[in-house]
């Protein structure tokens, strides 16, 4: 048989997995920092649960994207396309956490959908949220997190934010009752230009007036003030002040990469205030590397009442972060190893020293084979290791140990301490 991986999903090998693990690591300590905690939900989901009122929406594409299964008891399961609907399941089920209740998870997630760099059926999101605060402080806290975790990655990024409650009162002064399918095709602005929205969304049914009507007020150049001057109903207004207030606070916290986008929609059903993209300039990766918003609706259709538990997060995609890191030439070491322990002929000794190195927290790796040291050394630059410890007879008697920096092929001998301060 021909051995192939399912569409859409990809091995990792060792030099992106360990760019993959430091990015994670990275985001696990920004996230922290703020003080969120980490939390843990299924792979797989009840359907009904993803596609429950107050989910990503009936005429969501993501809906239509999912993978389905049944278990052996004939239910009808799914592979969750995203962790906030994870959470909001989690939080409707324990109704006693204390609010506001931040949170961090990490995990797979899975969409049957179109594949482009950046984009996979297979991928990893790892997502903050907190539940329990109507307060936009909340929203900028998470945009903070954001500038940080981007600055710690090294990445130039443009933060794109607009405000679900002002797209409805825009569409509804369009004359656009149907606001759902009408934003789904609005959140492809960017990827499909107007054109392309004007086009679909007369594949939707809208009328050239109210496309026209939609049009004059949504352009690329349309800033908060020109739009208080022309939106003129109540939800619109409550949008651009939300909107004010927010950019304040980032003001106040010296973010100066956040953008107002008047076309900016995200697609999924769910969100109800905020809505935010993470965009880099210098990457060939044309996917946001992070998105969110405001979800203050879904816990409670959820739970099947009336009382709205506010929420906010954002989820960093890994993939497309990864795709940029990668096609800026960051994915290079093939192992974690500091050193590579070769001995000459001295086993017992070198089995000794290569535990001293371990306890002392620095990654070694340690010759298995007899093969010579010149192919030792071809196996250690392969692998990207800085360093190869040399030990010999002649290296035991002196006390010492050759060690031979892989960078410029220059050789020092040191005592075993003296080695291990320069390791670390």
């Amino acid at each position: 048989m021909e051995l192939q991986t399912a569409k859409g999903v990809r091995d990792i090998p060792p030099e992106e997995k360990i760019l993959k693990n430091k990015v994670m690591d990275t985001l696990r300590e920004v996230f922290e920092l703020y003080g969120f905690m980490p939390l843990e939900t299924p792979i797989l989901e009840r359907f009904e649960t993803l596609a429950a009122k107050g989910g990503a929406g009936a005429d969501s594409d993501v809906l239509k994207e999912t993978f389905t299964l049944k278990d052996q008891g004939d239910r009808k399961l799914a592979l969750r396309f995203e962790l906030t609907t994870s959470l909001a399941r989690y939080a409707g089920m324990n109704p006693t956490l204390k609010m506001p209740f931040k949170r961090y998870e990490m995990g797979q997630v899975f969409r049957d959908g179109p594949i482009k760099l950046g984009r996979y059926r297979e991928f990893w999101q790892c997502d903050i949220d907190t539940i329990g605060s109507a307060s936009l402080l909340a929203d900028a806290e998470i945009l903070g997190v954001v500038n940080n975790v981007f600055k710690k990655l090294d990445l130039n990024i443009i933060i794109k934010i607009n405000n679900r409650k002002l797209l409805n009162g825009i569409l509804e002064q369009a004359g656009i009752k149907e606001k759902e399918s009408a934003i789904i095709a609005l959140d492809k602005y960017d990827k499909i230009g107007p054109k392309g929205v004007i086009s679909e969304l007369e594949q939707r049914g809208y009328s050239a007036k109210q496309i026209d009507s939609l049009f004059k007020i949504v352009t690329d150049s349309m800033s908060l003030e020109d739009l208080q001057k022309k939106i003129n109903n109540e939800e619109g207004l409550k949008g651009i002040k939300e909107l004010e207030e927010l950019f304040g606070y980032l003001k106040t916290m010296k973010i100066e990469n956040a953008v107002f986008d008047v076309s900016l929609a995200r697609g999924l059903g769910y969100y109800t205030g905020t809505v935010f993209e993470v965009y880099c300039p210098d990457s060939p990766v044309n996917s946001s590397l992070a998105g969110g918003g405001r979800w203050d609706n879904m816990i409670a259709k959820l739970v099947g009442n009336n009382n709205d538990i506010p929420a906010v997060g954002l989820a960093f995609g890994l993939e497309p972060i990864m795709d940029t890191l990668k096609s800026m030439k960051k994915a290079t070491t093939k192992t974690a190893s500091k050193v590579y322990v070769l001995p000459i002929g001295t086993i017992t000794e070198s089995l000794k020293i290569v535990q001293q190195l371990r306890e002392k927290d620095i990654a070694a790796d340690f010759c298995l084979g007899k093969k010579g040291v010149s192919k030792n050394l071809d196996y250690a630059s392969t692998l990207g290791i800085p360093y190869v410890m040399i030990i010999g007879d002649n290296e035991l008697a002196k006390k010492k140990v050759l060690l031979r920096d892989m960078n410029d092929g220059t050789e020092q001998l040191l005592t075993l301490n003296d080695a291990i301060k320069k390791l670390k």
